[in-house]
């Protein structure tokens, strides 16, 4: 038996871009042999999972985690190719696993948690070896992480393609049913802002200036001052305020009442954080010949 020194496992990592668990495996498999290595790699999938990260991954997740004992929640999205793969038990368990790597690390950002340990290597040699599996490009696209005292409430809606995450203090025993509702509103009315205080200055100038200019352009308002018109418009930002601040909208369960007004006493919100998978992300347009094609062309070469 070969003994497998620890820079074997980095040449052959180099060589194929696949894990350092796998490259220790197949070393091992191949008693030491470099190229035999190389070829049980191939032969397995894991050395093609490299050339699928310059792949678009617009389809995905979002998936949470919450440890009540040491008051951690995370929110994270991982992206994948297809819809049907984002759909399935194996890559929900993929987001699943990381989130929990998330909350036990609290790394800074994506380049950070990808070097964070997961099993007997890191959590990018977890996401290459699992690229593999799903046969599909696997990209940790973002997170957040919470640490409170604090309660903190997470909803995934849709299987995975909206999350919110909620960190509520000052909280009252029976209130999980309101937090809960809370979440469900975010989900469902998108705020960008917690309280009308939040929104900021330069935000509120360009949106009060969108709507003097349409006041402007409206024929009914021709002979106005301009000074009038400022008044009006002033006045309008309460609508605003109404769509983008959450304690301000109706709540979706009983419009007659705002959110604050549910919450009352129960406890205060003190951040939110909520996901739209895939959001700003280039969706794959290709059609099944060309992608069958394509594959043809790869196992060519």
């Amino acid at each position: 038996m070969a003994v497998i020194t620890a820079n074997d496992v980095k040449l052959l990592r180099e060589k194929s871009g696949a894990g350092m668990l796998e490259c220790k495996k197949a070393l091992t498999d191949a008693d030491g042999d470099m190229e035999k290595a190389a070829e049980l790699l191939r032969e397995r999938g894991i050395a093609k999972a490299v050339k699928k990260e310059g792949r678009i991954a617009a389809e995905g997740a979002v998936g949470a985690f919450v440890c009540e004992k040491c008051g951690t929640g995370v929110l994270v999205e991982i992206n994948c190719e297809s819809d049907f793969v984002s759909r399935g038990e194996k890559f929900h368990a993929i987001v699943d696993e990381v989130a929990k790597v998330i909350a036990q690390n609290k790394p800074a950002d994506v380049e950070a948690l990808n070097a964070c340990a997961m099993g007997d290597g890191t959590v990018k040699d977890y996401i290459t070896a699992q690229t593999a599996v799903i046969g599909e490009k696997i990209s940790i696209r973002r997170f957040e992480v919470y640490t409170t005292d604090g309660k903190i409430e997470t909803y995934i809606h849709m299987g995975g393609k909206v999350g919110v995450m909620v960190d509520a203090v000052d909280f009252a025993a029976g209130a999980e049913e309101t937090l809960h509702d809370v979440a469900l509103q975010i989900a469902a009315a998108n705020p960008a802002y917690l309280v009308p205080a939040d929104v900021p200055a330069d935000v509120l100038a360009k949106e009060k200036e969108i709507m003097l200019v349409q006041m402007q352009n409206d024929p009914k308002n021709a002979s106005k001052p301009k000074e009038i018109l400022e008044k009006i418009v002033a006045g309008k930002m309460g609508k605003y305020y109404q769509d983008n601040c959450l304690m301000e909208q109706p709540f979706v369960k009983d419009d007659s009442r705002k959110v604050s007004e549910v919450i009352g006493n129960k406890f205060k919100v003190a951040r939110f954080v909520r996901f739209e998978m895939g959001e700003g992300l280039e969706k794959k347009n290709e059609n099944l010949q060309d992608e069958v094609a394509k594959q043809i062309d790869a196992m060519k070469k």
